[in-house]
């Protein structure tokens, strides 16, 4: 939105041509646009204002979460390697030996690949529980606050339903849980059956496949937290990031040291700034400034 074009969008306005809706549309799509631009600039001229004492918290706070950020990544690293080769060990024992029983064998691996499913099954269960759980205890706090005020049966009518949809949702949940957890433990003792069945050599290597599948398992469940935390610690950089963007770009016409930081990104901050007046622009027209 331009000044000329906001002048022409006022003669319509004046002869009852308003189009609010598009207005806001229009500066929500800006505003996304200009937030993006705030971090990307952020990401680009952090380093340069440690000097910035308005900025020292973010600056520092950065510093601190790159830190971690790499620690992260490292361990990431040696887990990844780490599960990788407990899979070829995997590999080797499962294919390096003649089968003593194929048919046994066969059966043992195919209940082992089942547990595993069952296994991802149970974790995207317990998952599914804990993100039910979370939606139920955030409407029993609105239910509390809509219940201290008046004129809100209707929207606490429909928050008791869907607090009931919930408990249901949690108890089928909770059920199925139960039931893929019977099935695993059914599987087990299938597993240690056909085992016993086998010859003492062939017990060795399943000892020792079963080592393995610990170690994978163990090292799966490494990687989630590790990629959890990396996670994490990347959005926690982004919000500083855009801190750091639109205070510069904000600053950077009256503050020499924001200027400096910027000087690289001119053109960027330019047409955040344009940004800025278009935004401030839509609204007046939508009447909300």
């Amino acid at each position: 939105m331009t000044s000329s074009r906001y002048l022409v969008a006022r003669v319509a306005q004046a002869f009852g041509y308003i189009r609010r809706s598009q207005r806001m549309a229009d500066a929500a799509s800006e505003m996304h646009l200009l937030r993006e631009a705030e971090a990307y600039l952020g990401a680009a001229i952090w380093e340069k204002v440690e000097n910035i004492e308005a900025l020292s918290v973010e600056y520092w706070n950065l510093r601190k979460l790159i830190k971690d950020l790499d620690e992260v990544l490292v361990r990431l690293t040696a887990c990844q390697e780490k599960l990788n080769l407990a899979h070829e060990e995997r590999s080797a024992l499962l294919n390096s030996t003649p089968e003593v029983n194929q048919e046994l064998l066969d059966k043992r691996v195919e209940l082992l690949t089942m547990l595993e499913d069952l296994a991802h099954q149970r974790d995207q269960i317990v998952a599914d529980a804990r993100e039910v759980r979370r939606s139920y205890v955030g409407l029993k706090m609105k239910l509390e606050v809509l219940t201290n005020e008046s004129g809100k049966q209707a929207e606490i009518e429909k928050v008791k339903a869907r607090l009931i949809e919930l408990k249901m949702k949690f108890s089928e949940l909770k059920k199925e849980r139960i039931r893929i957890g019977a099935l695993i433990e059914e599987g087990d003792a299938k597993v240690d059956a056909v085992d016993e069945e086998l010859k003492e050599d062939r017990r060795d290597r399943r000892l020792q496949a079963s080592d393995a599948f610990h170690v994978i398992g163990d090292g799966n469940k490494e990687l989630s937290i590790l990629r959890a935390e990396s996670g994490l610690l990347d959005t926690r950089m982004r919000q500083l990031y855009a801190e750091i963007g639109r205070y510069v770009s904000r600053h950077a016409s009256m503050d020499p040291a924001c200027a400096a930081a910027a000087a690289s990104h001119q053109g960027l901050v330019d047409v955040m700034r344009a940004l800025r007046r278009s935004v401030a622009l839509n609204h007046r027209l939508a009447g909300y400034a």
